[in-house]
């Protein structure tokens, strides 16, 4: 199910780089193959299915948005492959549309394996007469009351259609005087976009069909002479003022406008008449939107819902994380086993519990003088947050940098920032102009005569339910240099202070770009030396072209490199002259891979315990490096970094199951097992960590993984 090769071969243009945006678009190919993807249950299928159409909305309603806004102004230089914004939204609406009828296509298929297990999304006329009679009272009390046509006419302008809505327009004439009338009918938001039927058989009616089969309930008196299904995206992005005076209030109106943007895409159900579909194009003003038509499922995203059915036979295995057994040990005490040891704890195969339960502690200690969090996305039900309200009505000091532009969390954000501030919170809402992507926590604590400072640093989000299905790092450490550095990164949000003398991590928007460039330049040095020389680095993207420049320039002085990068990737590997010693792979399985890993040989031949190892919460994007503030972190404790690199990376590196490798074409071809299949995700499920194993475990040997075992 790869993509057109007419659109992969749109990315070879100029010679050095691909497509930012087709890039992106060839990761969501690779989404959906894994709802195609016999390995998976039938559910867990669907759920990949859902996640390509969540992602390819969100893709228009930002990155599309962004394109369309520079054509329309005429304005937009030529990305790094060459290609204007004229260029790339062509290309982009042809790997799209291929994208949805690919989309359909699986959708098709997984329907029948669907009802092969009693589970059917079926159509009102396929029903029972007794389950239509069930169908026609509960759309007579549930549904009816709820709807409201709306005629369209002079006197009737076209309704406002808020993004992401799913409408129905019919074209219809009136029996008693044979006049023609155009109606609208938005499904409620508050509706379920599915009806299941009762009983133990698992049944499902699509809300559209639903209403389209009760019609004549809705116009009595009425003919039918046409219908279509129609589905809004708008511009979903919002831009930062920078002489915003008031940063919550304006995103609070930024919100409330994101939902009014400008129509960036229309889906159509490919019976839609063209009068009706022209009315509507209309009736939104969307002249300069990109027109779909579909002849399947409108909103792909939805079928998620049905994800939610208790059929657990359909679905992954469950599966319990493992909390750190050096934790229990002493007694669940955290700041115990962090001052024994700096601690890594490898989510979602070690429980996320661990980081709520480092602040639940810090709450309700009386020790505890202090505590410092930034909040980047952490969800609608956060034990963080009930942490943080604890600490501050205990009296404690408590700062939380609270994110407001984390992208589609903007007003959930809000919300904590109000609860936080009422509570007696410090609230920061960091620099304008800079996104406080960083993931840190800081619990000062009394102890004797010292204050002593406990820092977690994370790759992923404060968030409980991402962190069950994202794969992610927490740093736990005692260390007082990096509680050092990590109080001046705090400072440089709350107060602008901008940091001296970092002893630990390198920061963005200072200095990151910078280290991993004078990092990769001792590679290159070590490397004409004749000593071991390689990179080692894992991360969701690769876009920013100082790096990628870098990397080709260390590739071609010797350097070995290996790059993990999950969705977008503009480097090119595998060009002879270019990049001939650079190897890309990309991970999609059971768990999204999130954790962002960077390991540089320095003399040694990887793995050694002489590699620098490096975790961080920065992407190798430009607006990591120049828009946010981040951080990135070496590991120096030798368990740790044991972990960390024998473990996690080459875990990575050797994972032929769930791997795609990128070729210099810009086509990505699945591993193939072969004798030695290995799957990172199932490794981690069955193998206990290194840093938290405890004296409990420490008789039972963690299986040696060696790069040998590559496919």
């Amino acid at each position: 199910m790869n993509a057109p090769a007419e659109i992969v071969r749109a990315t070879e243009a100029p010679a050095r780089y691909f497509n930012r945006e087709l890039s992106w678009l060839a990761f969501n190919w690779r989404v959906l193959e894994e709802a195609s993807n016999p390995a998976h249950p039938v559910l867990e299928r669907v759920r990949f299915l859902s996640i390509s159409g969540a992602n390819l909305d969100e893709f228009f309603m930002t990155r599309v948005a962004g394109l369309q806004g520079q054509q329309l102004r005429q304005v937009g230089e030529p990305s790094t492959d060459g290609l204007t914004p004229s260029q790339q939204l062509a290309a982009i609406a042809k790997d799209a549309d291929a994208l949805v009828a690919a989309q359909n296509k699986e959708w098709l298929n997984l329907q029948k394996l669907l009802a092969a297990e009693q589970f059917e999304v079926t159509r009102p006329r396929e029903l029972s007469a007794e389950e239509r009679e069930w169908l026609q009272a509960h759309f007579r009390e549930q549904i009816l009351p709820v709807l409201t046509p709306q005629a369209i006419d002079p006197s009737h302008p076209f309704p406002f259609i808020p993004n992401l809505g799913i409408s129905l327009i019919f074209a219809m004439r009136d029996r008693a005087d044979n006049e023609p009338l155009n109606e609208l009918l938005m499904l409620p938001p508050r509706l379920p976009r599915f009806v299941r039927l009762p009983g133990d058989a698992v049944r499902y009616v699509p809300m559209e069909a639903v209403i389209e089969h009760y019609l004549e309930l809705l116009f009595p008196g009425f003919e039918l002479l046409g219908a279509g299904v129609f589905r809004v995206l708008r511009d979903s992005d919002i831009e930062i003022e920078e002489d915003a005076e008031d940063l919550v209030r304006h995103f609070r109106s930024a919100i409330k406008r994101r939902r009014r943007g400008r129509v960036i895409r229309l889906q159509f159900s490919v019976d839609t008449p063209q009068d009706l579909e022209q009315l509507v194009r209309d009736g939104l003003d969307a002249k300069d939107a990109l027109i779909s038509e579909s002849a399947g499922f409108i909103g792909i995203a939805d079928l998620g819902l049905l994800v939610a059915e208790e059929r657990i036979d359909l679905k992954f295995l469950p599966y319990t994380p493992r909390f750190p057994e050096r934790i229990l040990e002493h007694g669940g005490d955290c700041f115990a086993a962090i001052r024994a040891k700096d601690l890594i704890v490898h989510h979602p195969y070690e429980s996320f519990e661990v980081v709520v339960d480092f602040l639940r502690q810090a709450a309700e200690d009386p020790d505890v003088v202090a505590i410092k969090q930034t909040m980047y996305r952490a969800g609608k039900q956060s034990a963080i947050v009930d942490a943080l309200v604890a600490a501050a009505e205990a009296g404690k000091s408590v700062t939380a940098i609270v994110e407001l532009k984390a992208r589609f969390d903007e007003e959930q954000n809000l919300l904590w920032a109000s609860r936080l501030e009422r509570a007696g919170v410090q609230v920061i809402y960091g620099i304008p102009e800079f996104k406080t992507h960083a993931k840190v926590s800081m619990v000062v604590r009394r102890e004797g005569e010292i204050m002593r400072t406990y820092c977690h640093f994370g790759t992923g989000n404060y968030h409980p339910v991402t962190a069950r299905v994202y794969t992610d790092l927490s740093f736990f450490t005692a260390s007082r240099r990096a509680a050092r550095d990590a109080g001046k990164l705090f400072n440089f949000v709350s107060g602008y202070v901008a940091p001296k003398g970092l002893e630990m991590i390198a920061m963005s928007p200072l200095n990151l770009r910078d280290r991993l460039m004078a990092l990769i330049d001792t590679e290159m040095a070590n490397a004409r030396a004749g000593k071991p020389a390689a990179v080692w680095a894992k991360m969701n993207a690769l876009v920013d072209q100082q790096i990628i420049d870098k990397l080709y320039e260390a590739s071609e002085a010797g350097v070995s490199i290996d790059l993990v990068v999950r969705g977008i990737c503009c480097l090119k590997p595998a060009v002879a002259g270019l990049s001939s010693n650079i190897r890309v792979k990309s991970i999609l399985g059971r768990f999204l891979e999130h954790s962002r890993i960077f390991v540089f040989a320095n003399g040694a031949r990887l793995p050694d315990r002489k590699a620098r190892v490096f975790i961080s919460s920065a992407d190798w994007m430009p607006r990591n490096f120049n828009r946010r503030v981040e951080y990135m972190l070496p590991i120096e404790n030798p368990t740790v970094h044991a972990q960390v690199l024998d473990q996690v990376m080459i875990a990575n590196l050797i994972d032929n199951e769930q791997s795609w490798e990128l070729g210099s074409d810009g086509t990505y071809t699945r591993l193939q097992p072969g004798k030695r299949a290995f799957n990172l995700h199932h490794y981690f499920m069955t193998n206990p960590s290194l840093s938290g194993r405890g004296q409990a475990l420490a008789g039972k040997a963690v299986p040696k993984l060696r790069l040998t075992q590559r496919g």
